[in-house]
């Protein structure tokens, strides 16, 4: 893995990010798991294999997305329920129809992103919930249900609300409860901003992120997303933090168990199998998960169509190949402290392929 150690290396000097962390694994076998660069660079702090990551919107499938597997399987929800029938409040709106599926497919019709977090800040915290469950009703679509595919922030704030209604309690609590306690993934976390940052800490290192203007500091074990921030930290398109392992030690399951291979239980195959199928329809994602959409795919020209992936704004990323059974994680920094630096959309799929290149000659 040479290569890949060099290329990782030339990502750090060439200003594609200041550090990262890389794990790949093939067959259920970890074969290169490696720390790069600084994890902030004034004071420098040394970039780790056991560094924390503000994983940005990879909260969406290693959160959100799972919490719904969990309550699909537990017979609590379908995916093509609507709206309507879950969410009293959606009933009679132009919500109301809006199946499960099409939020975790981004076929939805609602828009991508809004900055909410403008008119928020500007009301208690302990208000914000409720009002920016208001402007999402409020919200108007820009094409009918199934028409498009537009991924959208949006749909997965809905579906954060979807769990908090069926599950009774709030997102971070119920994956902790559920998933991230029964596998022992103690480094996959939430941190509310209700919580002095000191109890959650664990002499843990945080990579930075931003130097961000309103907040008026680089960010640092502090939610990056802006929307997320004012909600709190906890919200299903944003706010998860967690370590490549932990990222690996999730995957993992889902991969062991789409396979039917050895795992904890925890999920059912078929269920996990219904999630990781692309969808049909416009766009190419699967439940949750994107696949990867020749010929521009982050994941490189080798991942199979069979493959499931998704990438967060702070530089964080994973691709899953359910066919060669490979999984790659890409956690970096590459908004600190300036989110203008777009070098790592190059070279993402450059990475891919090295790595792909480097196994196969291993092989």
């Amino acid at each position: 893995m040479k290569s890949v150690r060099d290329l990782m290396k030339s990502g750090v000097i060439d200003g594609v990010f200041p550090g990262g962390v890389l794990l790949v694994a093939k067959e259920g076998r970890v074969v290169f798991f490696e720390a790069f660069g600084l994890a902030r660079l004034a004071p420098e702090w040394p970039m780790t294999t056991g560094t924390v990551f503000d994983l940005a919107s990879l909260t969406k499938p290693l959160s959100t997305t799972v919490a719904i597997m969990l309550l699909v399987q537990d017979g609590k929800l379908d995916p093509d329920q609507t709206l309507g029938s879950v969410i009293q409040d959606c009933s009679g709106t132009d919500k109301a129809e809006i199946t499960i599926r099409r939020l975790l497919s981004h076929t939805s019709g609602l828009p991508d992103y809004r900055p909410y977090y403008k008119k928020l800040m500007e009301i208690p915290p302990s208000e914000r919930k409720a009002s920016l469950r208001k402007l999402l009703l409020a919200e108007e679509l820009i094409h009918k249900p199934g028409q498009a595919c537009l991924y959208s922030d949006i749909g997965f704030m809905i579906l954060e609300w979807l769990v908090e209604v069926i599950a009774q309690e709030s997102l971070d609590r119920f994956v902790e409860d559920s998933v991230y306690g029964p596998l022992g993934l103690k480094h996959l976390f939430f941190i509310p901003l209700s919580v002095e940052l000191s109890q959650v800490r664990n002499d843990q290192l945080y990579a930075a992120t931003e130097d961000c203007p309103w907040r008026g500091k680089i960010l640092d074990g502090e939610v990056h997303d802006d929307n997320a921030y004012v909600l709190g930290g906890v919200a299903g398109h944003a706010g998860l933090f967690g370590t490549a392992q932990d990222v690996y030690g999730l995957l993992k399951e889902l991969l062991n168990t789409h396979e039917g291979k050895q795992n904890s239980g925890l999920l059912h195959e078929n269920v996990v199998q219904t999630f990781l199928r692309q969808q049909s329809g416009p766009g190419s994602w699967a439940l949750g998960f994107d696949t990867p959409s020749q010929p521009d795919s982050s994941s490189g020209r080798h991942f199979s169509d069979q493959s499931v992936g998704h990438l967060g704004f702070t530089g964080t990323s994973f691709w899953m190949d359910l066919q060669k059974n490979l999984i790659v994680i890409l956690l970096t920094n590459r908004i600190h402290p300036s989110r203008d630096n777009e070098r790592i959309k190059t070279f993402r799929p450059l990475l891919h392929d090295t790595i792909v290149a480097s196994i196969l000659r291993q092989n």
